[in-house]
């Protein structure tokens, strides 16, 4: 528990910490402060104006994020999450707008479903913004041993939660006419769409 406290203690201060999450280790911080993300993007080398999802511990802890999520966003989220997916959703009262690169009315959303220490962290600390713990262009870590010394100096914390499965989320954009796979992870992209289309 005494790593879980500590990487709480980090995110809840503004610090960074390594996180396991259901796909892989994270860089993280708290979603809340425009410095804490900023300090993140440098640790990682990341362009500032890259957009970042948002993780929330749950369905409500997501709602209470984003209270204006128009339907049928909102019912696709509910449907989906917790689950492997990043839904790309409108952001109409402009949330977070240091996650969202250039889309100010759209931020990236997941409520994975986790276990163990991840689980714990994310009861605790609500919601937190993570990216990959690896150098820009390097492997996904799925373990705590494969994050870069230089994240792992960077980070106030580190949460081990063993090995990790390595497959990223599914991204899918909501904000248009038709929903779009962005990405194909951890769900097929034909897969993913029909889950949506089950909703609509």
């Amino acid at each position: 528990m005494a790593d879980v406290e500590a990487a709480v203690a980090a995110i809840q201060a503004g610090r960074l910490a390594i996180v396991p999450t259901d796909t892989v280790y994270g860089l993280a911080t708290t979603p809340h402060r425009e410095e804490s993300v900023l300090a993140l993007y440098r640790a990682k080398g990341r362009e500032g104006r890259q957009p970042t999802a948002v993780v929330a511990a749950s369905l409500e802890a997501l709602e209470r994020l984003l209270p204006e999520l128009p339907e049928p966003s909102a019912a696709i989220a509910r449907a989906l999450l917790p689950g492997p997916y990043t839904l790309i959703v409108p952001n109409p009262a402009e949330r977070l707008p240091w996650l969202t690169g250039t889309r100010p009315d759209a931020i990236g959303v997941r409520v994975p479903a986790v276990e163990g220490p991840a689980r714990r962290l994310l009861e605790r600390v609500g919601a937190l913004v993570a990216t990959s713990a690896n150098l820009p262009g390097g492997p996904d870590p799925h373990t705590l041993a494969d994050v870069p010394e230089q994240l792992r100096a960077a980070a106030d914390a580190l949460l081990d939660g063993g090995p990790l499965p390595g497959t990223p989320s599914t991204v899918i954009d909501l904000t248009g006419a038709e929903p779009v796979v962005l990405r194909e992870g951890a769900v097929a992209a034909d897969e993913a769409l029909r889950a949506v289309a089950s909703v609509l």
